[in-house]
């Protein structure tokens, strides 16, 4: 990936952007003691070759932990999060997974945690759902939809706004 295409994924990825959002939901998904709800992800331009996907996680029983997640919309979806290390903002692979504490929840949302779709077969156009299956280590598999906000979405029905403040990203340099 070149850096220029991943500024623009960075961007994609971490900001909230500058135009509107529809408001939209997709039902919360049960999975043994775990609810997902406000599963979504953003329209993508034309050629973009990535996006994310969001979903906030509820635990209601013991420990979890979210360990693969894949989507019909990309050749390789995986779980990554942002992170500013010395005033860069960096995206890794979560290659453990994402732990879901007991009793917890644990939102994968721009900026930080989430699902990352890589080499999209196709853009994600505004208002379709996507379907992507989660796997947990404990409660096992499940297929939820992501609804597509517009591009440059920050929220399900939060609207747009902002920008990545100067910052810059490396995909995939950093590793615990």
């Amino acid at each position: 990936m070149t850096f220029v295409k991943t500024l623009a994924l960075a961007a994609a990825l971490a900001t909230p952007f500058v135009l509107g959002s529809v408001p939209a939901s997709a039902g919360d998904v049960t999975v043994g003691d775990l609810t997902l709800s406000n599963a979504w992800t953003r329209a993508t331009p034309p050629r973009a070759m990535a996006g994310g996907g969001f979903v906030t996680i509820t635990n209601a029983g013991e420990a979890d932990r979210l360990v693969a997640a894949s989507a019909p919309v990309s050749e390789k979806t995986e779980l990554h999060e942002m992170v500013v290390t010395d005033g860069v903002m960096k995206m890794r692979e979560m290659e453990g997974g994402i732990e879901i504490p007991a009793g917890g929840t644990v939102d994968l949302k721009p900026g930080g945690l989430h699902v990352m779709f890589m080499g999209l077969k196709a853009p994600i156009k505004e208002g379709e759902t996507v379907p992507v299956t989660l796997t947990f280590e404990n409660a096992g598999t499940v297929e939820v939809s992501f609804t597509a906000e517009k591009i440059g979405a920050k929220g399900m029905g939060m609207g747009t706004g902002g920008g990545m403040n100067g910052t810059g990203m490396k995909h995939g340099q950093s590793k615990n």
